[in-house]
């Protein structure tokens, strides 16, 4: 007997992405889209949920995430996937893969391998390299279901290295038909299906040889050149990070900061452009202030010159997640550890456990052989003894503190923990976001309209930082724990605002018509799990992995992709080909 929908989940409360309150209602798919929702719904269905006390959401939308790797060979794009999220745009901070000729691949490899932590080992096994254009690249990820929709940015650093060469890692400035290739490039690759372009004018933005990305020194014609390539396409955002630094042309470390003249380039691309502009944005402790010193001038950008401008912001902290399995370690840099890195796990800590090769170790400069580009950001002052997930360490728990309190050097202290729990045992450092041992510039940034919250990189930095889960963190932290903000605004935190800002009309809201993306949520059981080390990357590689507890279910395109936190086999993620606006029939129901 013929069904009338696919999917019917019955019985829960629906926080329909919008802000607004929930309200009791049962939600039917039909063919991969929300075809009904409300009181005790007439019909039948291939399969329905009984979501009694859970509540029904729209699927996460990630707007900064660094899949480009991953998603050519793995179909689960986790540990995204594991915390309801059900779309994710990659290629954030200028760097990925394609455009690429065969002879710029190795290039292309040590900037993500430097950059976004990847272990270039397994980018040489994972990545066939079908490619060499944009589109193609499109096309290879096209090929391959997944358990997310995946939206691709276009990296600026392939896109300059492509047209330039080696012009391009030598920091050349880009000559008219250069920025004009780019601009051409640029519309070739929005036309086949991305979402945009990115950028990185960020210091610690490094190839593993420690070489700033090529991206790092570009003019601003350049900038503005690319951003036009999407005015060209009359589609596409665009996405930057930067240092706050105007003029990196020369000496860029000792180069003065200068937020505003940083922030009137970015206006500058918005502007000639036309197109909508995101940023990376966090609170460093150097500047503490100039997060919301520049977040005012986003606002006059916005409310006085009509420049469509938002800063992307985390929920808590960015820490590094350092020990024996991670790929980073205060002593990685010292040679006697590097000799002792590649042990197995239990004899690395049986050697390490001697006196002998701790003091030697201690006695070694860590810094002089580090690969580590973000090696001068350590500091026993914000290092803690870390068990998985807990975020908000206080001051006389640090290295440093322990340390004072015990008549012994933090380097011991440091060296001690990292052997417990047989060497299984995280260090956690907090390296933005957490001035005064608090979240406060994430909570500023929660409380403006204008902010975006994300951040999360998965798919990047995968043995020293994990935030993909910041999804759930946002919704336990700032709406269970503190309850300082709604859960209907943290949800639409995550849906509504992040779909619209990516140009995805047709999902992040719970209405009829609409992509049936969607969450069902035991909201008293959601929490973030431990991190924990998996070694399922090619060649053998290693990763950070977090998942979650509470997601009952995550459903994509009607299909139900993950149920308690496990995955079911189902695939229905593609890639998606562009911008859209909301369909006809979801408009009418607005």
């Amino acid at each position: 007997m013929p069904q009338d929908y696919d999917l019917i989940i019955r019985n829960g409360s629906v926080v329909d992405g919008t802000g607004a309150a929930p309200f009791a209602a049962d939600v039917a798919v039909k063919d991969g889209v929300i075809a009904a929702v409300g009181p005790d719904l007439p019909g039948s269905a291939a399969r329905e949920i009984d979501a009694k006390g859970k509540l029904v959401t729209p699927g996460f939308v990630d707007i900064h995430t660094h899949y480009d790797a991953q998603a050519v060979w793995d179909s689960h794009l986790a540990p995204s996937s594991q915390h309801g999220v059900t779309t994710i745009v990659m290629g954030n901070c200028g760097v990925g893969f394609a455009p690429c000729k065969p002879e710029d691949r190795e290039k292309m490899i040590e900037l993500m391998e430097g950059v976004e932590d990847i272990p270039g080992a397994v980018m040489h096994e994972g990545l066939e390299w079908k490619w060499e254009t944009f589109p193609e690249y499109l096309d290879a990820i096209d090929a391959k279901p997944r358990d997310v929709d995946v939206c691709a940015l276009v990296p600026h650093a392939a896109l300059r290295v492509y047209v330039m060469g080696d012009r391009a890692v030598a920091f050349e400035p880009a000559n008219d038909d250069d920025i004009a290739k780019m601009r051409a490039l640029t519309k070739e690759a929005v036309e086949a299906g991305a979402f945009g372009v990115s950028t990185s004018r960020a210091l610690f933005h490094k190839t593993i040889a420690g070489a700033y990305i090529p991206t790092m020194r570009t003019h601003v014609d350049e900038f503005v050149g690319i951003a036009n390539g999407l005015k060209d396409a009359g589609s596409g955002f665009v996405e930057a990070i930067t240092d706050w630094i105007t003029d990196m042309r020369r000496d860029p470390l000792n180069a003065k900061p200068d937020p505003e003249g940083a922030f009137n380039v970015l206006k500058q691309v918005a502007k000639e452009s036309g197109r909508p502009l995101v940023y990376s944005m966090v609170q460093i402790s150097s500047q503490p202030t100039l997060y919301a010193d520049v977040l005012e001038m986003n606002r006059k950008a916005n409310e006085e010159e009509g420049v469509n401008i938002r800063p992307v912001f985390p929920p808590r902290a960015v820490g590094f997640i350092l020990g024996l399995q991670a790929t980073q370690t205060p002593f990685s840099g010292c040679p006697t550890f590097k000799k002792l890195n590649d042990l197995p796990l239990a004899e690395k800590v049986a050697k390490l456990s001697d006196p002998a090769v701790k003091a030697q170790i201690l006695s070694e400069d860590p810094v002089k052989e580090s690969t580590f580009t973000l090696i001068h950001f350590l500091s026993y002052k914000w290092m803690f003894r870390f068990k998985g997930k807990e975020y908000m360490p206080q001051p006389h728990e640090s290295a440093a503190a322990v340390a004072e309190r015990e008549g012994r050097t933090p380097q011991e202290v440091a060296y001690d923990w990292l052997l417990e729990d047989g060497g299984k045992n995280f260090i956690y450092m907090p390296a933005a976001n957490y001035l005064g041992y608090e979240f406060k510039a994430s909570e500023r940034l929660l409380g403006e309209k204008m902010a975006i919250m994300g951040l999360g990189d998965g798919g990047a930095h995968v043995g020293f930082i994990l935030d993909a889960g910041f999804p759930t963190f946002l919704l336990t932290h700032w709406g269970k724990e503190t309850g300082k903000f709604s859960m209907p605004e943290l949800i639409r935190r995550l849906t509504s605002d992040t779909a619209d800002a990516a140009g995805l009309g047709d999902r992040g809201r719970i209405r009829v018509g609409l992509k049936a993306d969607l969450n069902v949520i035991d909201w008293d059981a959601l929490e973030v799990g431990a991190v924990h080390v998996q070694r399922d990357l090619p060649a053998g590689g290693k990763r950070l992995m977090q998942g979650a507890n509470g997601y009952r279910y995550t459903v994509v395109s009607g299909q139900i992709t993950h149920q308690d936190g496990q995955p079911t086999g189902a695939l229905p993620g593609r890639l998606v080909r562009g911008q859209r606006t909301a369909p006809p029939m979801a408009i009418a129901a607005e």
